[in-house]
């Protein structure tokens, strides 16, 4: 993204100067959820997340959307197989962040909001009350958990999916199958835009609690592996954590290989994506699919930077200036789909990314990690969970 580069070498600049600063700007006033708990959720087994790139709500559901009968995919067809939450906020700018808030419930920070050029080290001062970790830096120590760590730690299953995760050919990533990232404190490579496969979009490498593990090149695998473990429900994860490329996730105006990116990528990868999920024997039983993307593009008045649910920014987040202004990522809406949700389901209550980690928490009877405990967080309520079943 143009932006995101023009803007990367002020923000590591002014990061070590600012990382203590929080940014302070008007977030959007919530409109509370009908609002679960833990133990009156619908009985899901298996969450499938399927993680999108930089649209905002009115370019794909709203005002803005296309008018071609090809990106309707998205746009209409899976809103009417389950529920579309209009008011679906991202957590921060740029991409990187708004994965590591997913998985963690960790804040933005003034380095992983430049989207981690180098695999640099986080090293804390602190890890306060919250379990929020003080400093800057984009790979987080042992101590600082996952909700993969907690999957793992409760017996439950887990693992993340990255299309052209062990076809990438390029250099200074470790070797495949699985687990690919960079060296530490080294430059990433898939950084730039010559590549399909990004480190920054697979969350869980930037834990040292996954990647020091021998059990990390069986965790975080290539997306061909997704059709066979989707073939039994015993081979399902709970937890299906689906990182496409840069291409399938709309990322890319123009793909590595000269094809369309955007959403008419997006739709193409969806048709396939999706019913392979929505017809596996794990979802049938008791699955919950979400379509989130990870911010909004800067491409509105109030659609670039905005925030829901009173969730802070964060005690490491600076202002990046410019064209980032607010304290959020965006509205950018999500479709969740569900044997547990009623087709056809529209939720105008506001949710954000510390919303579906605390949702996933509370589906697996887990604490609640970093800002998803926060009192004004809630999970996915009876406005998304319109068709329990007996």
């Amino acid at each position: 993204m143009v932006t995101r580069l023009r803007y990367v070498v002020l923000v590591t600049a002014i990061a070590i100067l600012l990382a203590g600063v929080g940014l302070v700007s008007p977030l959007r006033a919530s409109t509370p959820a009908v609002l679960p708990t833990a133990a009156n959720l619908p009985g899901i087994g298996h969450v499938f997340i399927i993680m999108l790139e930089n649209k905002s709500y009115t370019e794909v559901f709203g005002s803005q959307a296309s008018a071609d009968s090809a990106d309707s995919y998205l746009q209409k067809a899976l809103p009417a197989e389950g529920a579309l939450l209009q008011n679906y906020y991202g957590t921060s700018h740029y991409s990187h962040s708004n994965y590591v808030t997913l998985v963690s419930g960790q804040p933005p920070n003034a380095y992983n909001q430049t989207d981690c050029p180098y695999f640099r080290d986080f090293n804390p001062t602190q890890i306060d009350s919250e379990g929020i970790a003080h400093g800057i830096g984009c790979v987080f120590p042992k101590t600082v958990k996952t909700v993969g760590d907690q999957l793992s730690a409760s017996g439950k299953s887990w693992k993340a999916y990255a299309e052209s995760m062990d076809s990438y050919n390029g250099p200074g990533l470790t070797p495949g199958p699985g687990c690919r990232h960079p060296a530490t404190n080294g430059y990433d490579p898939s950084y730039s835009d010559d590549w399909n496969f990004v480190t920054r979009h697979v969350p869980f490498l930037y834990f040292k609690a996954i990647t020091e593990s021998a059990k990390c090149k069986s965790l975080i695998v290539d997306d061909s592996k997704l059709k066979g473990d989707l073939a039994n429900e015993t081979t399902t994860p709970n937890l299906s954590f689906i990182v496409p490329n840069t291409c399938s996730d709309g990322h890319d105006a123009t793909c590595v290989d000269g094809s369309t990116g955007g959403l008419p990528a997006i739709n193409k990868y969806l048709q396939t994506a999706v019913p392979q999920i929505t017809q596996s024997p794990a979802f049938k039983k008791d699955g919950l699919l979400l379509i989130l993307f990870d911010e909004a593009e800067f491409d509105g008045p109030d659609e670039s930077a905005s925030a829901c649910c009173n969730t802070p920014l964060g005690p490491n987040s600076v202002s990046l200036g410019g064209p980032v202004p607010g304290p959020g990522g965006g509205r950018t809406g999500a479709v969740a789909i569900s044997p547990f949700i009623k087709p056809g389901t529209i939720s105008t209550s506001d949710y954000n990314h510390y919303s579906s980690l605390r949702t996933i928490e509370d589906v697996f009877s887990l604490a609640h990690l970093g800002y998803a405990a926060r009192s004004e967080v809630s999970s996915f309520g009876e406005d998304v969970f319109t068709q329990p079943r007996p």
